[in-house]
């Protein structure tokens, strides 16, 4: 599983992703052009020191990182974008274990392009009149049911628990 951000705006969003994809073994591609100086002390201090952990590979362009996903059959998973134009909400979604959870730029999401790309387009319930959660927040919330349906979560051993 991997997650992907296109075109992410703020520094210290796109740390926190990347500290989650650190903790839970998942990789990160990040879809450029950035929105900030990729090594912005913003992003360092949200990522912590996990970043050299993050199994993560930039992209210069969409361009590029479609042209560097294996083609189907048997290639790459599906590309699964999170959206508030889903109608999907993720929790109903079966995820795969070689799927991409994408995510658009906190400004703006995705342009149509890409999100007539998408293999599948899934949503976060909100409240009514609730337009959207942090990126980060979604993120977490999302590639957590991605993983619990698939496996995917490391073994998790209690260190220090008490009966």
């Amino acid at each position: 599983m991997r997650i992907a951000l296109y075109q992410p705006d703020i520094p210290q969003n796109t740390g926190t992703i990347l500290r989650l994809c650190a903790c839970l073994g998942v990789g990160c591609d990040i879809i450029e052009p950035c929105g900030f100086l990729f090594d912005d002390r913003r992003m360092r201090r949200a990522g912590m020191d996990y970043l050299a952990q993050v199994d993560m590979i930039r992209h210069a362009s969409w361009r590029r990182y479609l042209d560097s996903r294996p083609t189907r059959p048997g290639g790459e998973g599906r590309l699964v974008l999170l959206t508030t134009r889903a109608s999907v909400p993720y929790t109903d979604f079966a995820f795969r274990a070689d799927d991409t959870l994408l995510l658009g730029r906190e400004s703006a999401g995705v342009p149509d392009e890409v999100h007539d790309l998408a293999d599948a387009r899934v949503a976060v319930p909100m409240a009514e009149g609730a337009r959207s959660l942090n990126v980060a927040v979604s993120a977490a919330m999302v590639v957590g049911e991605a993983l619990r349906q698939t496996g995917g979560f490391a073994p998790w051993a209690a260190t220090g628990a008490t009966e």
